[in-house]
């Protein structure tokens, strides 16, 4: 198997905090990989170190065939890059703002204005090519980054948080974009705290939780192998749930608290062996609150 992307062992910290810690991460060629995590997980700063933005402790990056941060210039050159925050400069408008950045990825000057025409369309603003960024909608202007960085046909995507922020309309419209690059065969990194994103767009899922990489595998496998097949949720008050909770665990079974609930994990043919519950089929965000304690936002 060819891999975009290939980071082993990688390691940052910021004085005593071990941002990142012995990370493993593989994306092949042609693949959405999904690094999943909550907030300070180190997914952001995997992401600077691997632009070159940030220079890592320890281990190593090819991305591309390229060895950072040494070969960062080359490799970037087949990279494209959507932030996690806007960096869209506000006094230009949607055309020019492409216009820039197709001439700093080295676009030739004969083929930049149909690469401008052509982000138009994959951001949908042709109508409004001419309005400057800070006029258009959080939604557009987060169509208009993934356009910006896809105009010189890269081979690999990283999208730190791509639809951090934005209403479920515009997140589902931004998501049909990105299915569709997958499908066009292009490489994807996606860090994201969203399990229904990672489901919806990832062929694998790194779960992260402080700086390591805890397991990785396609969304159903993972499922699979840390939730079973179905799960019994029990509600009540919380002497009720503690009660629920030791009994699940002293007869072998992993759960999930949430404020109102115990949800036990792997509950099929359990029977009358547990407390009574709705059933429902294991998902991933069960699997995310298993290993990494976190509750979903």
């Amino acid at each position: 198997m060819a891999f975009a992307l290939t980071v082993q062992q990688l390691e940052k910290s910021f004085g005593d905090v071990r941002a990142v810690d012995g990370l493993d991460l593989d994306v092949p060629e042609g693949t959405c990989v999904g690094l999943l995590g909550p907030n300070g997980a180190g997914k952001s700063t995997t992401m600077r170190m691997l632009t070159g933005q940030t220079l890592p402790d320890s281990g190593s990056i090819e991305a591309l065939g390229w060895r950072l941060p040494g070969e960062s210039k080359q490799a970037r050159a087949q990279m494209g890059v959507v932030p996690q925050l806007d960096n869209l400069d506000t006094t230009l408008t949607a055309r020019d703002n492409l216009r820039i950045f197709a001439q700093l990825y080295r676009v030739p000057k004969a083929d930049r204005e149909a690469a401008v025409d052509r982000g138009l369309q994959i951001a949908r603003l042709t109508g409004r090519a001419d309005a400057r960024a800070d006029a258009l909608s959080g939604g557009m202007r987060r169509r208009l980054l993934i356009a910006r960085a896809l105009l010189h046909h890269p081979r690999l995507l990283l999208l730190d948080e791509p639809t951090v922020g934005l209403d479920p309309q515009v997140r589902q419209e931004l998501w049909a974009m990105i299915d569709a690059l997958r499908s066009e065969g292009t490489s994807i990194l996606m860090t994201t705290h969203y399990i229904e994103e990672a489901e919806r767009l990832a062929d694998s899922v790194t779960i992260v939780a402080a700086g390591k990489a805890v397991d990785t595998g396609p969304p159903a496998e993972l499922v699979a192998r840390h939730a079973g097949r179905e799960v019994r949720e029990v509600y009540g008050p919380p002497d009720r749930l503690n009660v629920v909770e030791a009994e699940a665990r002293a007869l072998g079974f992993a759960t999930r608290r949430t404020g109102t609930s115990v949800a036990i994990l792997g509950a099929e043919g359990a029977g009358d062996r547990l407390p009574e519950g709705e059933t429902r089929a294991a998902r991933l965000e069960d699997v995310f609150v298993k290993l990494t304690g976190e509750e979903v936002s």
